[in-house]
């Protein structure tokens, strides 16, 4: 196999090479401390909770045939764990070790492992269902998907250990019975597929590529039950390379689309890359927020129609985040364009670092962009029954976003970087050293200093170089600097503007050589698309990657959200420690907002209200509901001009 990168996806073709996690470190800023914070709280914290809820309980009594008595939670609450040990897999090395709950968890996933590597606590136990017999609904590949993650993350770090060997036994079963002479079936949640390729990546062994190519292939043939969301609900639909956008449950959607395109890069495929690329680019064009998030149903978790993105219903499942940002880097990665790297930046910064509290011991599950009633503040030692919590809970019913959440910050070093024959690309802004070799062992170091998304000053310091071989430097410049002016300057001094994309310095570099990036980080104005009726006539402030929020806790008199209107004729402007002002009213209406009927006749005037010109502070949206209960909106409603009622303005129709 030679020798193993600390990667969490290593493809072994695609335009971008990634660099590991030995190969780039984080040393401070904003994703520095999210990292110290997952590693110092959340891993311990979804450790207690998993033993407390009886999860971790589940594989002990497997193991001793109780477990149908005796199981605690549900179907899928096995790949919790899973998800767990991968995010300690890939955090060992930073903040002390975690050897120690890795073994414990490991030898208690390990008792429940059948002879014929088949895993699960909910299924093929005396006095459960048989194996396999609930496709829609069991979960049992997914959870297998999750493990072997798990078994390539420990690999990956410290070399084949059991719960590699654990993962292994688990992806030989899976392909021994769901194989070509085997059962013709998909799981009703994808994610099997991502974990087989990387397993094929890490092995060597061609059946687990094949197996994760049958499984999407399979897909979309109505193989799956009718239910009452539609077979589009887990994209059985449809199969892969016909379909236009993604649709169904936003999760599935999006772990289904990371699996294409890993079938699609290892077998070099290009038609179904091709189809994922064009559904990415309708679901971005139509049915994803402004912060990045994605789905709108809550009933479903599901994807809505084009244009049907209601901020107060915004689903937007912080597990559909982190998908999202798997999705955008295996995208990058084949095609090296920077657009999925906006994306997944996007993403990051207002979905992923959203969901997890200051403290790293709270979570939101969804993600909405208005709340009109101040939540309530959930119990510290019970989990929430509800994904829609007013308030980031400790743990949920169904706690799939923690885990992801922490799998996601461990593995985050591995998104900053890239590299290739000619030099080395940076995606992702953050304090960081990143060392690696480029073609003919050229050994390069580099050094990034920035407090990125803060301000928009990027230092990139040259700290090893052969001054007799040439390479590059490319700089993502964000989609966001769009109509404002970033400018890039080279080590002799020379400065330049530099244009949505990526920026170049190719050179025969020398240590200290410096490259300085500096994007137009400050508060803008954002405008809808006109066919998103929910938000049509409101605006948004964006700084940086940053969307901005109104909460109540920043408004006068007790105040809610609802009762302010902004002026986007005046540029908002930055305020104190990270907050913006924008200029606008708060709007006290008149007697009338207490008729019997909430509609009335309108002239073209001017509604009457008492409304107090001030400064409307806005926050970060990833740090709303840190400070208690609130309100909160982003898309923000603007002041009504005072203007005379057209002319011939009577009513018309019937």
């Amino acid at each position: 196999m030679g020798e193993i990168p600390v990667l969490p996806v290593a493809p072994t073709r695609g335009r971008l090479r990634p660099l590991g996690l030995d190969e780039v470190r984080i040393t401070g800023g904003f994703w520095a401390r999210r990292r110290h914070t997952n590693a110092t709280a959340t891993l311990g914290h979804c450790r207690d909770w998993m033993e407390r809820v009886g999860w971790t309980g589940n594989f002990r009594a497997a193991a001793q045939d109780r477990v149908h008595r005796e199981r605690r939670g549900r179907e899928f609450a096995d790949s919790e764990l899973y998800k767990l040990l991968e995010a300690m897999a890939w955090q060992s090395g930073d903040e002390g070790t975690l050897d120690t709950d890795i073994a414990a968890l490991t030898e208690a996933v390990a008792s429940a492992q059948e002879p014929d590597g088949y895993l699960n606590t909910a299924f093929g136990h005396t006095g459960q269902q048989p194996r396999y017999s609930d496709l829609e609904w069991g979960h049992e590949l997914y959870c297998h998907g999750h493990l072997i993650q798990a078994g390539v993350a420990q690999a990956r770090t410290g070399g084949e250990g059991e719960l590699t060997k654990i993962a292994r036994r688990a992806a030989d079963h899976v392909c021994a019975t769901f194989g070509r002479s085997g059962i013709q079936g998909v799981c009703g949640h994808p994610g099997i597929e991502t974990a087989l390729v990387e397993l094929a990546r890490m092995t060597g062994e061609q059946r687990y590529l094949d197996q994760a190519a049958l499984f999407v292939d399979r897909r979309g043939h109505g193989t799956l039950a009718d239910i009452e969301f539609g077979r589009a609900y887990y994209q059985d639909d449809i199969p892969v390379r016909r379909a236009t956008v993604f649709r169904g449950h936003a999760v599935r959607a999006l772990y289904l689309a990371a699996g294409a395109v890993d079938v699609a890069v290892e077998t070099g495929d290009d038609d179904l890359l091709d189809a994922v690329v064009r559904q990415w680019e309708a679901t971005v064009a139509r049915r994803t927020y402004l912060t990045g998030g994605m789905g709108s149903h809550h009933r479903d978790e599901s994807f809505g129609d084009d244009f049907v993105l209601p901020p107060d219903r915004a689903y937007s499942e912080t597990c559909a985040g982190v998908a999202s940002v798997m999705l955008s880097w295996r995208l990058l990665l084949a095609t090296g364009e920077p657009r999925f790297a906006d994306l997944a930046e996007r993403t990051l910064f207002n979905v992923v670092a959203t969901s997890p509290a200051q403290d790293g011991r709270a979570f939101f599950y969804a993600n909405t962009l208005h709340r009109r009633r101040r939540g309530a503040v959930p119990a510290t030692g019970a989990a929430s029954p509800r994904a829609e919590s007013s308030l980031r809970a400790p743990w949920f019913a169904v706690s799939c976003c923690p885990t992801n959440v922490a799998r996601t910050l461990a593995q985050l070093p591995a998104y900053l970087a890239t590299a290739d024959d000619h030099g080395v690309q940076l995606h992702q802004y953050a304090d960081a050293e990143i060392a690696t070799s480029l073609k003919g062992g050229h050994r390069v170091a580099l050094r990034i200093r920035t407090d990125y998304p803060s301000s928009g000053s990027v230092t990139v310091r040259i700290e090893q170089s052969s001054p007799r071989s040439p390479w590059t430097v490319s700089l993502r410049v964000p989609a966001w600097t769009a109509g404002a002016t970033a400018c890039l300057t080279d080590p002799d001094g020379t400065r330049r503007h530099v244009a949505p994309g990526t920026a170049e310095v190719t050179r025969s570099f020398r240590p200290g050589d410096e490259i300085r990036l500096d994007l137009p980080v400050r508060p803008r104005w954002i405008r809808p698309d006109p066919r998103i009726d929910a938000v049509r006539g409101t605006v948004a402030v964006q700084r940086g990657p940053l969307v901005y929020c109104a909460e109540s806790v920043d408004l006068p008199d007790g105040h809610d959200v609802d009762v302010i209107r902004v002026d986007p004729s005046v540029a908002p402007e930055d305020g104190p420690e990270g907050a913006v002002v924008a200029a606008g009213q708060v709007t006290a209406y008149d007697g009338r907002r207490d008729e019997a009927w909430p509609y009335r006749p309108f002239d073209g005037a001017a509604a009457e209200s008492t409304a107090d010109r001030t400064g409307i502070v806005l926050v970060p949206y990833h740090s709303w509901a840190n400070r208690g209960p609130s309100t909160v909106r982003v898309w923000l409603p603007t002041v009504e001009p005072d203007r005379p009622a057209p002319p011939n303005s009577a009513p018309t129709g019937r």
